[in-house]
């Protein structure tokens, strides 16, 4: 079974920077339910605007927890 989560990202485009530079693998963020979720920080280029990642998203992951996909709800 898929796992769901949903996060709210603030990333300026210096820190997405820091990311596509190879300085930082992983994004750490926390979910809306308080949890905290780690995901490979390469998987933000599909949902970057000229802003940065700024938003709420769902995560997708796989049973055994490996990413499967982002996708912005709002803002």
């Amino acid at each position: 079974m898929h796992q769901r989560l949903q996060v709210t990202l603030k990333i300026s485009n210096h820190q997405l920077i820091q990311y596509y530079e190879g300085h930082v693998s992983l994004v750490v963020a926390q979910t809306t339910d308080g949890r905290t979720v780690r995901f490979p920080a390469n998987v933000l280029r599909s949902v970057v605007q000229p802003n940065g990642v700024y938003g709420q998203f769902e995560l997708l992951f796989d049973e055994k927890n490996k990413f499967i996909s982002i996708t912005r709800l709002g803002d």
